[in-house]
């Protein structure tokens, strides 16, 4: 087995990255303090088509040298819009038909291996401050709230693993629908 190098990823360029089609996952930040978070967060959505990352709140925005540390360049490629609440946020994407979902643990959650995707919606993923969580409004406005299974002695994940984890899980859920 010989290790790829760039070159022989065959990845697409920004402009590709812009007109290809999204993944139907949008993804909303709020409050979050690690700028190496939100490049993480980036980077995952680019892996993975995500159609856009709303920054809310105290979350930093781009450009920034250390977001950029961690996105390597995927706040490039990545459509990204600033708001200030993000209430406003969640309500207009309520408006476009968008199922808003935090990913927090509350009674009641899904829990995400029984979350369920279909191929007729777009989702928006809620992720809240590394200590305080997705605020109670935003869980309130949801149409649900997903849930990591863990089963270790920590009570929480870092933001930019969770926000790997569900990704990467309705990602997979979706493509399994396609085929």
């Amino acid at each position: 087995m010989k290790k790829l190098i760039l070159d022989e990823l065959n990845r697409i360029n920004v402009d590709e990255f812009k007109s290809a089609e999204k993944t139907p996952i949008i993804i909303v930040l709020d409050d979050i303090r690690s700028l190496h978070n939100i490049g993480s967060v980036f980077r995952t959505s680019d892996a993975f088509l995500i159609e856009k990352i709303y920054l809310c709140g105290i979350t930093a925005t781009p450009p920034n040298k250390e977001i950029h540390k961690t996105a390597l360049g995927a706040t490039e490629s990545v459509d990204w819009v600033y708001a200030k609440n993000v209430m406003d946020v969640v309500n207009q994407l309520k408006q476009e038909q968008v199922e808003v979902y935090s990913v927090e643990q509350v009674e009641k959650s899904i829990m995400l291996n029984d979350f369920t995707v279909t191929t007729d919606k777009k989702y928006a993923l809620v992720f809240g401050n590394e200590v305080k969580g997705v605020q109670q409004e935003v869980i309130d406005a949801s149409a649900g709230v997903i849930e990591i299974p863990q089963l270790g002695t920590k009570h929480s994940l870092n933001i930019s693993v969770s926000a790997g984890i569900v990704v990467w899980d309705l990602f997979q859920k979706l493509q399994a629908l396609k085929a």
